[in-house]
């Protein structure tokens, strides 16, 4: 943990995870949609198309988030009864609840509707008989000297299918960087076989789209990784589902947000650089326990550029256990 431009910092292996100044962009990012979406699939559609969400979710799994910020997000929704997270690295757990409190720190860790596991990730879904309404990957990149690759792959997306509750289960994965760069896998006809360096955000989204009714990318520009981040959801459903997802109307998600949102108790506020930036109290509901994510930032997410697009639809890789796909 150091202290950067960004405030304070988590580097592991000489890679920022996480910031003080925008760490709130990732985690709000990956954990609300998902989550909202569970709730609008468990309920139920009126003749005009209004959505009236379900109970769901109430039971989530979170595969890593060692800095706790993920279980922090989804420990806002009042919904929540059961949360599961299993990170495989006690050091990291150990040095983001000490130093590192305003992630979540032991306010989190020690949450009465937590249990939070030293482990294996992968281990524990293949072998769980439990259903989640929520599964969260918040891994390591894919890399080829790290452990990561196994939660990345055709096989291990087929059992978190398995997994999920019916009819209301979403997956949702980070997926590394999302900037459009003219990598060769997305222009196969200038294939070099001497870049090591791959884009996993397309066979990410490839893979889950042999696994789900619906795999659907979204982004987020993240100030502190200097590049766009992205994150894919699958779930199971009709194919009208996919771009409701994408065209809820504002209202929706505010609403939900009023409803259904709270700040984690006992969880202190980062000490911003930034004028102007109101200070969290851990008493907050709806919008105001919320930085970043609302109705109008859910439609900017899955908002993709055109350039993006073009070059992930060139992309036809498919990560299995026999063919990895490695970042680098």
């Amino acid at each position: 943990v150091i202290d950067s431009y960004f405030g304070k910092t988590l580097v592991t292996d000489g890679k920022t995870q996480s910031t003080a100044h925008d760490e709130f962009v990732y985690h709000e990012s990956l954990v609300h949609p998902p989550l909202f979406w569970s709730a609008l699939l468990s309920g139920t559609t009126e003749s005009d198309g209004t959505r009236i969400p379900g109970s769901a979710p109430k039971s989530v799994f979170i595969g890593g988030g060692g800095e706790l910020a993920t279980a922090r997000e989804v420990l806002k929704h009042n919904s929540i009864e059961r949360l599961v997270m299993v990170d495989i690295d006690p050091k990291v757990l150990e040095v983001c609840k000490r130093y590192m409190p305003e992630w979540g720190g032991e306010a989190v860790a020690s949450h009465p509707k937590m249990e939070l596991i030293v482990g294996d990730a992968h281990k524990y879904l293949m072998e769980t008989e439990e259903k989640f309404d929520v599964i969260i990957m918040d891994i390591s990149d894919p890399i080829e000297a790290g452990p990561g690759i196994a939660l990345y792959t055709q096989e291990f997306y087929q059992r978190t299918s398995e997994v999920l509750s019916k009819p209301n289960g979403v997956f949702v994965t980070q997926a590394g960087s999302a900037d459009f760069i003219p990598h060769p896998h997305a222009f196969p006809e200038d294939d070099d076989d001497d870049n090591k360096e791959s884009w996993c955000f397309s066979p990410i989204l490839n893979t889950l789209a042999t696994v789900f009714d619906h795999s659907i990318p979204y982004t987020v520009p993240v100030p502190s990784f200097g590049e766009c981040w992205g994150f894919v959801m699958a779930f199971n459903g009709d194919a009208k589902e996919a771009r409701a997802l994408a065209d809820l109307p504002y209202e929706v998600i505010d609403n939900l947000i009023e409803e259904r949102i709270e700040a984690v108790p006992g969880v202190p506020d980062h000490k911003y650089r930034s004028k102007g930036v109101k200070f969290l109290t851990g008493k907050e509901k709806g919008s105001e326990a919320l930085k970043h994510y609302d109705g109008v930032t859910h439609r900017g997410l899955f908002s993709l550029s055109k350039s993006l697009r073009i070059a992930m639809k060139g992309d036809k890789r498919i990560m299995t256990v026999d063919n990895p796909v490695f970042m680098y």
